[in-house]
């Protein structure tokens, strides 16, 4: 098993930045991807960022490249996102998620194995 835990959301201005912060714990050796989702109300799930582990592969939604940059510290087994320029469109509950899959297409689809409880990130106008 997995532990996800997210932290560094909060409310910030249009234009500002926040660094989302994922801590994993247990057999973390087993997951091959780590990143993050996010959710704003009346909407589905969706993809934002994700790495390997090993830092040589990377990949991002088209609405926030650019913009946000994920990264990983795996001395600390902890993943970061980065987000400046943020938007009232970024306000959602972001969920770090980590996939054993060896494949980024699952990844993207949501189809990942463990699932932290989010944290909320609200971007004012």
């Amino acid at each position: 098993q997995v532990q996800l835990v997210e932290s560094g959301g909060g409310l910030v201005q249009a234009g500002g930045s926040l660094r989302l912060s994922c801590a994993a714990s247990g057999r973390t050796s087993t997951t091959y991807f780590i990143g993050w989702f996010r959710q704003a109300p009346g909407k589905e799930r969706e993809f934002v960022a994700l790495i390997n582990w090993s830092g040589t592969i990377s990949s991002y939604a088209d609405s926030v490249k650019g913009r946000f940059t994920i990264s990983r510290d795996n001395a600390k087994n902890t993943v970061y996102l980065q987000m400046n320029s943020l938007k009232p469109d970024d306000t959602a509950l972001y969920y770090c998620t980590a996939s054993r899959a060896a494949s980024v297409f699952p990844v993207v689809a949501g189809k990942n194995d463990y699932w932290g409880q989010g944290t909320q990130v609200t971007v004012s106008s």
